[in-house]
Formats: C-alpha cells, structure tokens, sequence
C-alpha cells in the first residue's frame, strides 16, 4: 500500500489538528471506539512503545483500542500543552488509569495511576495519519504495584 505522504501544518491547519487532537483525548476519555475511529484516517498508524504495540490501517487500530480499554477500562487523559513542526503535532498532558486483569502476566493492585504522556500526532486529508503514544512503563507498573520486568517478559517476548 502506497502512503501519501502526511500535511503540512498551516495556521488553519493548526486549529484543525488540535481539534482532532482533542476530539480523540475526548473519545478515549468515554472509551468510544467508533468516535475515535472517526478522527483516523483509513491508513492509520497507532504505535505505543512501552507496550510494545503498532497498529496500522482501521481494524488494527479498532481492536487495539478495544484491547486497551479492556486492560485500562477507566483511561482517561487530559492534554495540557502542544507544540507544532511542519508536519506534526505534539501533544503533551497527564494520562489516568487502572491496571486490570492478567494481559500483562502480573496481578496489578486495582489503584489508578497518573502519569505524564506525550502524544506525536501526523495528519493527512484533514484525518490523524499516525500516533505514537508515549509514557513511562516503568512508572505505570510502580503505581500499580507489579513488576516491570515481568510486564515487559510478558510485552516482549521472542516470538511475539
């Protein structure tokens, strides 16, 4: 598949990329999967580095939503701050959840974690193109009351 390449980020354009920005903070605040799939567009790419994951195109980036939400039922993130380069939007602000059940091969301690994020956002045809959510694995695993090194045994291992 060919990827036209992402916007460049007018003034309006700006207004525009914040607007989706918040738009999918909102839809991922409620857990709304079909609202956050309306901000994507169809060659999406969702990449979250300290789990491990890239999902790319809409039905990867459908049940990776629905598999974190699963895990963290209560998310919720409020964006404080950004910045803007020529094709991108950066996005920074604090992100709240819960830890649940066994996906990552630890029993957390059902406390809701608070941790600093940032958010790399591209854009094309007026859609988010790409997403690399990022936040402190460490941090998330220490609030929650398990081992890092077991959560990341569990997020990266051979063969995966």
């Amino acid at each position: 598949m060919t990827q036209s390449p992402t916007q460049s980020l007018t003034n309006e354009g700006v207004s525009r990329a914040l607007a989706l920005a918040h738009a999918l903070a909102d839809a991922k605040s409620r857990q709304d999967v079909r609202a956050a799939m309306r901000c994507f567009h169809p060659d999406m790419t969702l990449e979250a580095p300290a789990l491990g994951t890239v999902a790319r195109g809409l039905d990867a980036n459908e049940r990776t939503l629905t598999a974190f939400f699963t895990s963290f039922p209560d998310y919720e993130v409020a964006l404080e701050g950004h910045a803007v380069g020529d094709d991108a939007l950066v996005c920074w602000g604090t992100v709240r959840m819960t830890m649940t059940g066994e996906r990552f091969g630890v029993r957390p301690n059902g406390r809701r974690a608070e941790l600093p994020v940032f958010i790399r956002f591209t854009f094309r045809e007026g859609l988010i193109a790409s997403e690399r959510f990022c936040f402190d694995l460490a941090e998330l695993c220490a609030q929650s009351g398990v081992s890092t090194d077991a959560v990341r045994a569990t997020l990266f291992t051979e063969g995966k």
